[in-house]
């Protein structure tokens, strides 16, 4: 008896955690408009501008679809160097968290365990596409859930 009692409260205590069962580019884009200009010509450094968004929808009692989007831009003198746009995509589960906390924990975690192999991607297509591999730098996806989440706020006060 106090064996399967100590077994409950374990179970009550355990830490919530994601499982990643699948990942995958879902959509993949480099540009390089000015490719033969952009090798022959002196340039001075690039300007790069980094985007992110991150996305989830349920696709069954237990199972999540995160996607990861990440964008950059390079420009010297505002004219453009390279475009880069990922959307990488990964099937999620958790366990031992509350329906309260499951949306957040998805989606800091889920893009958390995504970022290393979209970021490894953009890398590898600049370096490609002729020019030093992007290695973009850590992100911080609390601060993208709690942006994306007061957006999300500030759209239903103005409906």
């Amino acid at each position: 008896m106090e064996h399967f009692m100590a077994n409950q409260e374990n179970k009550n205590t355990a830490s919530p955690s994601i499982t990643m069962h699948a990942q995958y580019i879902k959509d993949l884009s480099f540009e390089n408009p000015r490719a033969s200009a952009v090798f022959t010509k002196q340039t001075g450094q690039p300007d790069v501008e980094v985007g992110v968004n991150v996305g989830g929808s349920p696709l069954d009692d237990d199972r999540y679809e995160i996607s990861l989007n990440l964008n950059a831009k390079a420009t010297v003198d505002s004219e453009l160097l390279f475009l880069v746009e990922l959307s990488y995509g990964g099937i999620v589960s958790v366990n031992n968290i509350s329906d309260k906390d499951k949306n957040p924990f998805i989606m800091i975690e889920g893009p958390r365990l995504l970022f290393p192999f979209a970021r490894a991607t953009i890398a590898n297509v600049t370096r490609e596409g002729g020019f030093l591999p992007l290695n973009i730098q850590p992100i911080d996806f609390v601060a993208v859930f709690k942006s994306n989440f007061e957006a999300k706020q500030a759209n239903k006060t103005k409906e």
